[in-house]
C-alpha cells in the first residue's frame, strides 16, 4: 500500500493533513463498521474486508510510513489550519463511505432479482410437472425453488431497506455539511 491507496481509501485528496485523515477515519469507520450489517452475513462479511481495509490505510497514514515528502509537510505546515479543511474531509469520508454503500445496494439488488428469478422459474416448473410419476420429483424442486426464492428476495429487501437509510442518513449529513461549508465561505 502506498500513500495516494491509503488516501484514496479513505476518499482524501494528496493535501490531507493528519487531522483529516483522523476525522475521515472516524466517520468512515462509524458508517462502515461490521456491526451495522449484523442482520446480513454477506454484507457483514464485506463490511469486516472493507474495515479492515480501512484500519490499515490509517495506520499505514499516521505511522509515518505513508508521510508526506519533507517539503510538502513544511507547505502544509505553513498554511493555516481551516475548518473548512476538516468539513470537506469529512464529506470526502461521506462520499468514500457513500461509494461503498452504494456498491453493496447495487449487489443485494442482484441478490434480490436472482430470488424473484428462482421463484418464477420453480413456480414454472413445479406447474409443468404436478402430475403424479416420475417427473413429479422435479415439481417438489421447483416448489424449493419457489420457497428458497422468495426467502432470498425477502431477505434482500430487508437488506435494501437498511442500505437505503443509511444512504439517505449520509445524504442529509451530506447536505449539512455543504450548508456548513457554505456558511463559512
Amino acid at each position: 500500500m502506498n500513500r495516494t491507496e491509503a488516501l484514496r481509501i479513505l476518499g482524501l485528496d494528496e493535501d490531507a493533513t493528519l487531522d483529516d485523515i483522523k476525522a475521515a477515519y472516524k466517520e468512515t469507520a462509524q458508517i462502515l463498521h461490521p456491526d451495522r450489517f449484523a442482520t446480513n452475513k454477506k454484507l457483514q462479511d464485506r463490511a469486516t474486508e472493507q474495515f479492515k481495509n480501512l484500519q490499515e490505510a490509517y495506520e499505514y497514514l499516521t505511522s509515518g510510513k505513508g508521510s508526506r515528502t519533507k517539503a510538502a509537510r513544511a507547505a502544509s505546515a505553513s498554511r493555516a489550519y481551516a475548518p473548512t479543511s476538516e468539513l470537506e474531509a469529512r464529506l470526502a469520508g461521506i462520499a468514500a463511505a457513500r461509494t461503498q454503500l452504494v456498491r453493496q445496494r447495487d449487489v443485494v439488488y442482484d441478490e434480490r432479482r436472482n430470488g424473484l428469478a428462482m421463484a418464477g422459474i420453480g413456480a414454472v416448473v413445479a406447474i409443468l410437472f404436478r402430475k403424479p410419476g416420475p417427473l413429479l420429483i422435479l415439481a417438489t424442486a421447483g416448489i424449493t425453488a419457489v420457497v428458497w426464492g422468495v426467502i432470498q428476495a425477502v431477505g434482500a429487501q430487508r437488506t435494501l431497506s437498511t442500505l437505503s437509510e443509511h444512504i439517505d442518513e449520509l445524504n442529509a449529513e451530506r447536505r449539512r455539511l455543504e450548508s456548513e461549508l457554505e456558511d463559512l465561505e
